[in-house]
Parts: C-alpha cells; structure tokens; sequence
C-alpha cells in the first residue's frame, strides 16, 4: 500500500448518510425480488395457478436463482437494520462504515450483473424476468451510488489497513450481541486457541479422532447443553449462544466446532417430539456429555430424498428389529445413542411410514468401531471435516426397545426430523463463520508476513483486497445468522431465515477459504499450511444440512407459494 493511499483519511471515504443509503438499498433489492415473484412463478404455474413440480424442475435455474436474489435482499435487510441500531447507539464506527458499504458496493454490482450460486453458474435478473420496470429497481439511486462510490479502491485499501492492525478482528467489532454473548465469545476463544488451535491441524493430517479428554473439558464447559433447558440439565441459553459457541470453536477447527451439533440434534428431536419419560431419561445424559449422540438418517442412493428411506424397522413384541444400510453417519463409532429414522410401515414409499428411534449402542473405538449385535460398518475417508469420521453402517437384526419410539406413535419421524433444520441451519451457518474468520486471518497473517519484491505481499491490492472483501461478506452472514437465531429464540417461524444464512455462510466460507489458500500461492497447496484444511473443511459446508441446490429450491418455493402475492 503507498503512502498516498495510507494517508487518506478513511472517514472521508464513508459517503453520507450511509444508514439511510444502505437502506434505501435494501428496499430496492426487496423491492425487486417482490417484482420479480410474479413472474418467476408464472414461469412454473400449472392449469390452476399453483406451482407444478415438475415445471419447477425443468426451470431450477430460475427458481434456484430467485432463492439467491430472495436471500441477498434479506442479508442486504439484516445489514442495513444493523447499521441503524449502531448508529442510533452512537456504535456505528468509521470500519463498520467501509464494511457495510464495501459489501453493498459488491453486491449491488452482482444484483445488477448476476449472483454466482457457484463458480460455473450465475443467475441474471433477465433469468428470472423480462420486464424492463421490473430491472429498473435494481438501478434505484442508493443501489447505484453504493455500488459506484462505496467500493472503491481507497475503501478496500482503508479496510485492509485496520484489518492489519487489529489482525482480522476488526470484523468481530460491533456484532450486534450484548456483554454476555460477548463473554462467551471470549471465553470460547480463549479456550480454542489454548487447546484446540496448536493440536488441530496435526489431528486433521494423522486423521485422528479428537481425544476424549477434550470431548469432557467440552462437556465440562456446558458445550453440549447449552440449548438444553436447565431443568433437564442444560444452560437454557438459546440458538444466539450456540451460534457464538459454534463459532468461536468452528474457528479453531471445524471439528471441535462441530462435536455438540449431533448433541443439538438429538435434544430438538427429544425436546419437540419426545415423551415426558424420553425427556427426563434422555436430556440430562446428552447435556452433562454422559452420553454421545449421533445423527443416523442418510442412506445410499438416496441423499437429500428422505422420504425414500429405505431401512426397516419391524416392532416384534416389545422391539424393533432393523434391517437396512446407512451412510455419512459422523462420530458413529464413537457414540452412545443413535437418533435412528427407519420406516416402520413397509406399505408406505414416501415419508409417512417413517419413524424415528432413540436406539442405544456401544461406544466402538478405531480398532472395534461397532461391537453392538446387528450393526456392522466401516469408515469413510474424507479430505477434510474430520476428528469425529464418517461412517457406513449395516443393520442386521439390530434391535430397539418399542420404548425408544420417539414420542411413541409410529409415522412421525419425517415431521420430528424436520422441526430440527432450522436449528441445524443456523448451527451451519454460525460453523461457516468460524471457518471464514479463520481463513480471514489465516490469509491475512501470512500476506503480512511473506515478502516479495521487497515488501510484504499485503502491499499488494489484488492480496489485500481480497481480505477487505472477505470480511466485508463475513460481517454481512454474521448479521443474517444471528438474525435467523433470535428468530428462533423468540419462538418464530425461521426456516426461510436459516436457510438463506446457510446457504450464503456456505459460499463466503468457500470463497475465504480459496482466497486465503492463494494468498499462500504455492505454500497453500502443501498439507504442512493450515490453510490446506481450511479449504477442505469449507468445502463440505454447501453440502450437508442441505445442499446448496436443496437449499435455494426450498427458499424460492416457500416464498413462491406463501406470501401476499402467492
């Protein structure tokens, strides 16, 4: 960076009245998208009006991209609606200024030239309508300005500047939380980077399972508790705490920041569909880490299409006795209880035969990972999210006492699953996070550190630009995330807002990760650099909990067939 640019006073980089901008930008984006709904549903209406399926197959690109379109306007919301409350408290500081407006620059250049929903595929505003009146929105005056003033290379550069002085923590500045989120932040923190952070990357290059003496220092910290209500044992704390929780250890490594997201699972499914008896049973064992839980849904062949399922659970007497293969179980060796989803009405082929267990087992280790009777299985390699391991399982004559039905009635697993997604989504998301924070810091300490042709390569703005924007698009999730918490926590509907925060948290933390593996150049591509893990743990974000395609098809249906102009 010259001195020229570094002497420019970054406040008079911040274009005026830039609340009322972002604003203003933000109910155009919305705007559009509400403009654009008709006619991307007439696109896949049949006879009726209503959206016909198959039609909604064949233009997946149009309505794929209109969950994107219909995501960024709400990330858009969530950013500018924080940078009013910062600055109706007098918190609205000079970096939250370039942040916001670099990422607005940014997207309101894409709204205009096209969203990238991958590196192959960008969804245009003429993909999604033909009318001119209706494009128009995208050229209000905020959206314009912004995205010719507020991205500048004098803002990238005044951003990368802060960025190397406060070491990439300037997007963790102003996050909207109160002093006691802020605590946990800290204290999370300062746990991983003691006994987490020095370990990590060694755990992930021997593909070693993350000791058990850490799972109980995590347990012993509430981690595995935490949403669980106190008088079951837990914390009572909310999804907020669990999205800073995540994120602090997913910083660290995805692993550990992934180890309580099994535990998250299994208490929604006791907690929202579960008998008084499997509450008080089965909670206070799952808060306290007395026992491990894992998450046993997923069968070859059948990916994303649950209800497909194809694993039998026949009640004989006073059991169920399962017979079927599962796949991409994580921690499976490891854990004590396995939420289980069979189909327990061999008449049915779609969701309604399908129930969930609370099925028992023995905790296996690498040597002997399945002792139980009935189960067999083996591991899965993977490049990257690793510390817990992948599992294929096998179920012959495996049984579960009739007890253990989830909520004793049969036919409900699909309906119990479902009501855990939002929390899973947001846990996802928040993981994203942490993984972009670190690939932010992560990059942006080496490019201080390496030099070339004299001078650190940070000096370069094709380097430090892509730190400015990763952490323009890391505060921007940020919000969105922990908007979709607070939803949940106030006991609203959030699956539209934990979907877009997942969708987008997936695709910031690839794009940090890639960016910081070439700012190492060709260190990056060498397994000795962290930065080699960050890049495979990222990858797997835009593909569990719902992939990335799944993801966009869920948030334009739910919006093309609710809503005031469904």
């Amino acid at each position: 960076m010259s001195d020229a640019a570094l002497k420019e006073d970054a406040q008079s980089l911040v274009l005026a009245s830039l609340t009322g901008l972002l604003r203003a930008a933000a109910d155009a984006a919305q705007a559009f998208v509400d403009d654009a709904k008709s006619a991307v549903k007439a696109k896949i209406a049949g006879p009726a009006g209503k959206i016909d399926r198959k039609l909604a197959d064949l233009q997946q690109h149009s309505v794929h991209g209109f969950g994107w379109y219909c995501a960024y306007a709400e990330l858009m919301n969530q950013v500018a609606g924080w940078a009013q409350r910062l600055e109706a408290a007098g918190q609205f500081g000079e970096i939250e200024a370039l942040l916001a407006q670099l990422l607005f620059a940014e997207y309101a250049a894409q709204l205009i030239g096209g969203i990238p929903m991958n590196q192959g595929e960008i969804v245009r505003p003429a993909d999604l309508t033909a009318s001119r009146e209706t494009m128009n929105r995208l050229f209000a005056p905020a959206l314009v300005q912004l995205m010719s003033e507020g991205g500048t290379q004098a803002v990238k550069t005044a951003i990368a500047k802060r960025l190397a002085e406060a070491r990439g923590r300037a997007t963790l500045e102003n996050t909207s939380l109160d002093e006691t989120f802020e605590m946990i932040r800290d204290q999370f923190h300062a746990f991983a980077e003691e006994k987490v952070v020095p370990f990590a990357h060694d755990w992930h290059l021997k593909d070693q399972l993350i000791p058990m003496e850490l799972v109980k220092e995590l347990g012993d910290l509430g981690v595995f508790g935490l949403t669980i209500p106190e008088e079951y044992g837990g914390s009572g704390m909310g999804k907020l705490a669990m999205c800073v929780v995540s994120e602090e250890l997913s910083r660290a490594w995805i692993g550990v920041g992934s180890l309580a997201t099994r535990s998250e699972i299994a208490a929604e499914l006791i907690m929202t569909g579960g008998t008084d008896a499997q509450k008080q049973e089965w909670l206070p064992k799952i808060a306290s880490a007395e026992i491990l839980p894992t998450a046993v849904f997923t069968e070859p062949n059948t990916g994303s299409d649950l209800g497909s399922l194809r694993t039998r659970g026949a009640l004989t007497g006073d059991q169920y006795v399962v017979t079927g293969n599962k796949t991409w179980i994580t921690h499976a060796a490891r854990a004590d209880v396995m939420t289980l989803l069979v189909r327990t009405d061999p008449a049915t082929t779609d969701y309604r035969g399908l129930s969930m267990l609370l099925a028992p087992k023995l905790r296996g280790d690498d040597t002997n990972p399945f002792p139980t009777p009935g189960m067999s299985g083996g591991e899965i390699g993977v490049i990257g999210y690793r510390g817990m391991k992948e599992y294929e399982i096998a179920f012959d004559g495996f049984t579960v006492a009739k007890d253990n039905l989830l909520g004793g009635v049969e036919g409900q697993g699909f309906k119990q699953l479902m009501a855990t997604f939002e929390s899973a989504r947001i846990q996802t998301a928040a993981r994203a996070i942490g993984v972009a924070q670190a690939s932010l810091e992560t990059g942006l300490a080496y490019a201080l550190d390496r030099k070339q042709f004299g001078g650190p390569i940070f000096d370069f703005p094709r380097v430090s630009n892509k730190l400015a924007m990763m952490a323009a698009e890391i505060m921007g999730v940020r919000q969105l995330s922990y908007y979709a918490a607070r939803q949940k926590d106030g006991g609203k509907r959030c699956d539209l807002e934990a979907g877009m925060a997942k969708l987008i948290a997936a695709r910031v933390a690839w794009a940090a990760a890639d960016n910081a593996l070439q700012i190492h150049g060709g260190n990056g591509f060498a397994m000795e650099y962290r930065v080699s893990r960050l890049l495979a743990d990222a990858r797997i974000l835009n593909i569990f909990e719902g992939a990335g395609e799944i993801q966009a098809q869920v948030i334009a249906r739910r919006l093309l067939e609710d809503g005031p102009n469904a």
